[in-house]
């Protein structure tokens, strides 16, 4: 049984206001609970008494057994599967000479959770381990994100922080790549195995602020004959983008 105090946490984690305040979010689902638990404890775990019985790294100090229809009750999702997990927000820090060393991801005013939670999955996949977010961006422990990562939220580090200080400390040498319909050929330039890959809001792109840091700007061309589309899916974009980086350089 959940009691009302439990019922009335879980209900309140779907705000970000109240994420900040109480250091936790909410991840549901046995993948991305799993991945989950191998890099973080939780703080509650409810669950139906199968997903306990196959999953005994789920019983920590606060497991809590419920039925399918009373995990539908408390769930944020249209079909629950089998266990909900309050976990806490990850504390991240920052060191910029990480994007000297290896290929980042920076989001300017992403608002879209399925969009932020699509591209931290595609950062996963592309072994892009760090994301830089700035305000206006949306944040990544809303429940939406949590779920459209599918699990990567657990390998992928997110910093919220101000994009254009953080270039300022930058070596000037260090690539910062940007998306523009005014920029250059992505499949005709050079591309770096290091520095900072730039992906801008959903419909008005990289601001003024942040593009006057980038000094290499990439355009994704279109293959149509009569062009009657004006941009991609940012996600989409970002797919394009780290698989061409990746593809060019290949260290597998």
């Amino acid at each position: 049984m959940i009691s009302k105090n439990m019922t009335k946490l879980i209900r309140s984690l779907e705000n970000k206001k109240n994420r900040e305040r109480t250091g936790l979010f909410i991840a549901e689902g046995p993948k991305i609970v799993s991945d989950l638990i191998a890099v973080s404890q939780p703080k509650t775990i409810i669950a139906t008494q199968e997903w306990l019985d196959s999953n005994p790294m789920g019983k920590t100090t606060e497991s809590l057994i419920v039925t399918e229809d009373e995990l539908r009750k408390i769930s944020f999702l249209q079909h629950p599967q089998q266990v909900l997990g309050i976990f806490p927000i990850p504390q991240q820090t920052l060191n910029a000479e990480i994007c000297n060393k290896e290929l980042c991801l920076a989001l300017d005013k992403v608002q879209d959770p399925g969009n932020l939670g699509t591209i931290i999955r595609i950062a996963d996949w592309f072994g892009i381990s760090t994301i830089l977010c700035n305000e206006g961006t949306a944040d990544a422990y809303n429940p939406k994100v949590v779920q459209a990562t599918m699990g990567s939220i657990a390998r992928v580090k997110i910093v919220y922080t101000d994009l254009v200080s953080i270039f300022d400390t930058l070596p000037d040498n260090t690539p910062i790549y940007a998306t523009s319909l005014d920029g250059d050929n992505i499949y005709s330039q050079e591309l770096s195995p290091t520095g900072v890959i730039v992906m801008g809001n959903e419909g008005n792109g990289v601001s003024t602020e942040v593009m006057n840091k980038v000094n290499r700007i990439l355009f994704i061309p279109s293959y149509r004959k009569t062009r009657n589309i004006d941009s991609l899916n940012v996600a989409i974009a970002t797919a394009i983008t780290c698989a061409e980086f990746k593809r060019r350089n290949n260290t597998l």
